[in-house]
């Protein structure tokens, strides 16, 4: 193997000789390694140049920032007006240095990028298009040499000869010229590749020592007293936060070792204060969230002067809830709460359920709103004022039911009361204490939720004795009733519970009814009603199946003993039958009652109007003067029968038009 020479002769081009390819291919080589190298340290260069040019950026961007602390308006900013000069003073030495970084990224790319780049471009690309051309020339000169060597020996054609002598010296040259050419530039390299891999670290560098340089200048002479007084300034504030730890440390270990009875909520140790003015802490609200479901919510309440307050947790401000002034508060007794109590308005109309976490609390609300309600907080000594006032507190506290509330507290008991049957001694009720719901059903009495059995098993259950109905249609006296009825009127319904009760003769049966009817729904979370059409007719009343127009159950108008709607929520009616119990043997059979409750789309008003109506029809009917002149008074359709003001029609469009009134049990 020849040696290794460091140049290429240029006198062996023309041989050409294999000892020269060799040499030939040791240059090509280390040219190859040399391209790969320099686009590897051209890719370092760049990455050194786009993380300098990324500081300018981000230099600036933290000098902005500096300057944008003034603008936040911090709302504990008290005591930063050092801060703020302090960094207005470093955002413009940020800002200088921002320039120098600036200008060192722009001597990087004169002084280390470019010319690496320029080097590759230009001479390792030239030694590769050199390198092309001379193995272009290399392979005319094999085929031109070949076809010289074919010339035939014994018929010599001295043309084809010139031509061929003539085609391959100038092959030759031309390879010759190429060779030449190549093995220069190839010899040349080996002494641009030193420059080329110096001359850009010589261009960093001094891009480098006069950033440098000028840095120190900008630091070392401009703000040598200004990072000291800056470096004291934090020390202070730090000793300062060491002290303030140390006192909330030391605090914190204070509050943590009381006793565990303070995290209790309910504490039986505590005093009560029964002349507070003025109280604030979280209570619990109810809230209704359909027709019988309730939800409590959490919120921070709170007098201010005579109003009650109400913000929520993470609001800036509180809003009012309601006038305390003149208003009334009484402890309640509700199903599933402890320490509740209900702040009524002086009209009546508003009024609201709150829940203490105590019991402490619970009657120091009463007591304060009760002082609040009498306006002493405006007399000269309202303490003084409160502590007389102190036994009417304590009569607030005790609890009441919520019978007993539904009572006294209704704005207007007698709403429900337009077409109610009045027996005979309801006078003497009116005056007389108000029953009990003990009295009026009996305790543990169950409640038909649904009519999913037949019309005439579901009447056996609940009107034992009472009159049997086709589970297809009606009785022939019935359908002969109604074939002349004076009166049809339908009203869409749904069907929410039916049950015994003990009495027919009080309308408080049926709010009572209702109320346990409501509640079992809501325990119990059925919230699936039966869609059904109520027909009053002058003789009965029927529900009916809208699906299949069966009767599903059919009573006699004068079975019907009582009817009522409820006194708040209007759309919510109920009717007493009277029936026969001839479990006990008795030939004539005990009387029965059994309470219905239904949700209508419109007033239960106008329902309990209509049967009232047919009620006066049904009496009217005994004495014809009398039917006449009910007639007489009364609008009739064309077909001759009594005509309401405000008909229902009773089909499938009207639970569309009126879905905003769909049950929400």
């Amino acid at each position: 193997m020849p040696a290794v020479h460091h140049k290429l002769l240029l006198e062996d081009a023309l041989q050409d000789s294999p000892q020269t390819r060799s040499l030939l291919s040791v240059f090509e080589e280390d040219a190859g390694n040399l391209t790969e190298y320099t686009n590897q340290l051209l890719q370092a260069m760049q990455r050194v140049f786009g993380a300098q040019s990324e500081m300018g950026l981000a230099t600036e961007q933290l000098s902005k920032q500096l300057l944008d602390y003034e603008k936040k308006n911090f709302a504990l900013g008290k005591g930063d007006e050092e801060v703020i000069t302090t960094l207005q003073s470093f955002a413009k030495t940020v800002g200088e240095l921002n320039s120098l970084h600036s200008e060192l990224a722009n001597q990087m790319a004169d002084s280390m990028v470019f010319p690496l780049i320029q080097f590759r471009e230009k001479d390792l690309t030239e030694i590769s298009t050199l390198k092309e051309i001379f193995g272009i020339a290399t392979d005319e000169h094999e085929a031109a040499m070949v076809k010289y060597s074919r010339l035939p020996k014994k018929k010599e054609n001295e043309k084809l000869k010139t031509d061929m002598v003539k085609e391959v010296a100038y092959t030759r040259r031309k390879q010759h010229q190429a060779s030449l050419q190549y093995y220069c530039a190839l010899n040349a390299l080996q002494y641009r590749k030193r420059v080329a891999m110096l001359e850009p670290m010589l261009g960093y560098t001094q891009a480098q020592i006069s950033f440098f340089k000028k840095g120190l200048e900008l630091v070392s002479k401009k703000m040598e007293s200004f990072l000291s007084s800056v470096s004291n300034m934090a020390q202070n504030i730090q000793k300062q936060l060491d002290a303030e730890a140390e006192t909330m440390r030391m605090a914190q270990k204070e509050f943590l070792s009381v006793e565990d009875t303070v995290y209790m909520p309910d504490k039986e140790t505590e005093t009560v204060n029964r002349t507070l003015i003025q109280k604030a802490g979280y209570l619990n609200i109810r809230n209704k969230t359909g027709l019988v479901t309730t939800a409590w919510d959490r919120l921070f309440f709170f007098t201010q002067g005579g109003n009650l307050m109400c913000q929520p947790r993470g609001a800036v401000a509180g809003g009012m809830v309601l006038d305390l002034d003149n208003s009334s508060v009484m402890a309640v007794e509700c199903e599933d709460r402890r320490y509740c109590f209900q702040i009524t308005s002086p009209s009546g109309k508003t009024s609201m359920i709150l829940q203490a976490e105590s019991k402490k609390e619970y009657e120091e609300w009463i007591c304060t709103v009760n002082n609040i309600s009498r306006q002493i907080y405006l007399t000269d000594n309202p303490e003084a004022v409160a502590i007389r006032l102190n036994q009417t507190a304590i009569q607030a506290v005790t609890p009441i039911t919520s019978f007993e509330k539904r009572q006294e507290g209704s704005p207007n008991p007698d709403r429900a009361k337009p077409g109610g049957a009045q027996p005979a001694g309801s006078d003497s009720q009116k005056t007389g204490a108000a029953p009990e719901p003990e009295d009026l059903i009996a305790p543990g009495t169950p409640i038909q939720f649904d009519i999913m059995l037949p019309a005439s098993e579901f009447q056996d259950q609940n009107r034992a004795g009472g009159r049997r109905t086709n589970p297809f249609g009606e009785t022939e006296e019935c359908s002969a009733e109604s074939d002349d009825s004076l009166l049809q009127q339908v009203f869409a319904v749904r069907f929410l519970g039916s049950m015994a009760v003990r009495c027919g003769n009080n309308q408080e049966v049926i709010y009572e009814a209702m109320r346990q009817v409501l509640a079992a729904r809501a325990i119990h979370n059925i919230f699936r009603t039966t869609e059904a059409h109520l027909m009053v007719t002058s003789s009965s009343l029927r529900l009916i199946d809208p699906q299949t127009q069966v009767t599903r159950i059919s009573f006699q108008l004068e079975e019907v003993c009582q009817f009522a709607a409820h006194q708040e929520n209007g759309r919510l009616m109920g009717f007493v039958v009277e029936g026969r119990d001839w479990s006990d043997g008795n030939e004539e059979g005990e009387p029965s009652f059994s309470a219905f409750v239904f949700e209508s789309n419109t007033e239960g008003e106008k329902i309990c109007y209509t049967i009232n109506l047919a009620k006066e029809i049904t009496e009217a009917k005994k004495d014809p003067e009398a039917l006449a002149e009910l007639m007489k008074n009364m609008p009739l359709t064309n077909d001759g029968k009594f005509l309401l003001l405000e008909p229902e029609t009773g089909d499938s469009n009207s639970g569309e038009n009126q879905e905003d009134l769909e049950s929400e049990a």
